[in-house]
């Protein structure tokens, strides 16, 4: 079936989240097809959508594959211009799809996320995306109502449309040919920063994202992996050392020392505080990454035929070093 905007809900034993969220997507979307494509889930969230949403297109896999890899195969069945890709966690509003798609035709954009805010605490931005997604010298995300674990209260202080150097996997839309021109997220990534990853290379081929905040969203967040699970942990530090090695677009050797001199600062500091397992979450991530270099030099190698000079939504600075010593624990404080 082929429409021009699909969306695409990956799921993974949801049913819960999916009964709470799915009546919000059908409602306030009426115009685009919405399919789920389900991880080899050991709930009923197949019999759900079977018996309570017979018109939804359901695409069930025969084992979790993870984010990445789930929507790679889910999304070649999938026939659209458009996709958005959703969490089965967030909850959509009135007229929240028309500005994305609008602003993807009208500006050409590769793709935009709506402002998304907590479905817990609806007055506050959500961890996951926040209002657009930045990143720093030392290649950590941050976003625009969110640096670190801080999450500022929304206050219509960020309604105006921006350009952004990644867009929230849990809520992203997307041109479908630049999806697949791409190759999709990278499948070596499992699951988290898969689409900061993604908008990084789609960026070295001279496209733009955006935050269009006229478009709101609510997101419970942790629906899969809570927030201080040490598999996200594991994951976090562990992807992010593939992006950068990847993507990075220099001498690779001396950005990566960096990092990991990071990384290990904050392990250490996981262990102060009794964490251990934060602190071999770390390590493992970091024995992983050395593991996986020879395929990391065979993406690298791949990607680095067309480099863009500039990248959007990059902070020249230190997000630590503003953050915890300069204080500055909004987006609004710090000069770009």
């Amino acid at each position: 079936m082929s429409s021009k905007v699909s969306i695409v809900i990956l799921n993974f034993n949801g049913e819960k989240h999916l009964n709470t969220y799915l009546p919000s997507v059908i409602k306030y979307s009426p115009n685009a097809h919405i399919v789920i494509i389900d991880n080899c889930s050991t709930d009923d969230s197949v019999e759900y959508i079977r018996s309570k949403h017979p018109q939804i297109q359901l695409i069930i896999l025969d084992s979790n594959y993870g984010f990445a890899e789930g929507y790679n195969k889910g999304l070649k069945s999938v026939e659209s211009k458009y996709y958005v890709l959703l969490n089965n966690d967030v909850r959509v509003t009135q007229n929240w799809l028309d500005p994305l798609i609008t602003s993807i035709e009208k500006e050409n954009l590769a793709g935009c996320q709506p402002k998304i805010l907590s479905d817990i605490n609806q007055n506050y931005f959500e961890h996951a995306g926040a209002c657009g997604g930045f990143i720093d010298k030392d290649f950590f995300p941050f976003c625009r109502g969110r640096i670190f674990d801080t999450i500022e209260k929304d206050t219509k202080q960020y309604e105006e449309s921006l350009d952004v150097f990644w867009c929230s996997g849990a809520a992203l839309a997307i041109k479908s040919e630049i999806f697949h021109e791409m190759n999709g997220f990278d499948e070596l990534f499992f699951a988290h920063m898969e689409e900061i990853d993604l908008c990084w290379r789609i960026q070295n081929h001279g496209h733009r994202f955006k935050v269009i905040p006229q478009s709101t969203v609510f997101h419970l967040g942790g629906g899969t992996l809570n927030y201080e699970s040490s598999s996200k942990v594991y994951l976090n530090f562990r992807n992010n050392l593939f992006m950068i090695f990847k993507n990075y677009n220099g001498w690779i050797f001396t950005k990566l020392i960096r990092r990991m001199t990071i990384d290990s600062i904050a392990a250490l500091q996981f262990l102060l505080k009794g964490k251990f397992n934060f602190f071999f979450s770390v390590f493992l991530a970091h024995m992983n990454f050395y593991a996986n270099i020879p395929k990391l030099i065979k993406r690298r190698k791949k990607l680095k035929k067309k480099k863009s000079k500039k990248l959007i939504g990059f902070y020249k600075k230190s997000i630590l070093i503003s953050f915890f010593i300069n204080k500055n624990k909004k987006f609004s404080d710090l000069k770009f």
